[in-house]
């Protein structure tokens, strides 16, 4: 999955000389909180709902004080993605720059934007929680061949795999995956016959 998939390409920008009253009134509007700042068709920087918090809660405006303006608040430095960046390219970045929105440029032309629901909709895509699926959860040994024999038994019980999520944990592999069937309690019996620890769903209750 990359970035195309998720982004969204009707983007709401403002200019840098639009004032933080008609920010806020944009975002509550369209129910967002974060805004490219766009000057000349160039991205010049992101303006979000903390950044105006942040820029307008010491001031307390009334209406006699000036109101600020977005060039003010907006952080300058903006990282960007790539439309066929990898969606997990960028949610690494936001998760280690912890920001909350990546705007996505073709060249110098923005073309969409991804924020964090973006790639918790890219999470539920992935896993096919979307989906009417079971879960199965398996212990692997991290060597050749436990995946494929995992999913040769299931084949063999005429079920399909709508996805497969593995991550290392401690020299074993943890393998998340969702079948098309609700009734997982037979297939965990089954991969537990043939010496598979199968975690989910679970054998017995479990207790603190």
């Amino acid at each position: 999955m990359f970035v195309r998939d998720i982004m969204t390409t009707a983007v709401i920008t403002v200019a840098p000389d639009a004032t933080l009253e008609q920010v806020c009134e944009i975002m509550h509007a369209r129910n967002i909180r974060h805004l490219p700042v766009v000057e000349g068709g160039r991205l010049v920087g992101v303006i979000t709902d903390r950044d105006v918090h942040s820029a307008t809660s010491a001031l307390c405006l009334t209406p006699s004080q000036p109101k600020g303006l977005v060039r003010e608040a907006m952080a300058k430095e903006v990282k960007t993605a790539h439309a066929l960046d990898p969606v997990e390219d960028a949610a690494r970045t936001m998760r280690s720059l912890k920001i909350g929105c990546l705007p996505v440029l073709d060249g110098e032309t923005l073309v969409g934007i991804i924020t964090g629901i973006d790639l918790l909709d890219a999470l539920l895509r992935l896993t096919g929680v979307d989906q009417p699926s079971g879960r199965i959860e398996v212990r692997l040994p991290d060597r050749p061949g436990g995946l494929a024999r995992l999913t040769a038994l299931i084949a063999d019980r005429l079920l399909n795999v709508h996805s497969i999520l593995t991550y290392p944990e401690g020299g074993q592999v943890r393998t998340v995956l969702r079948v098309n069937t609700l009734e997982t309690r037979h297939l965990a019996e089954a991969l537990r016959g043939a010496g598979f620890e199968v975690l989910w769903p679970v054998d017995k209750p479990w207790r603190s």
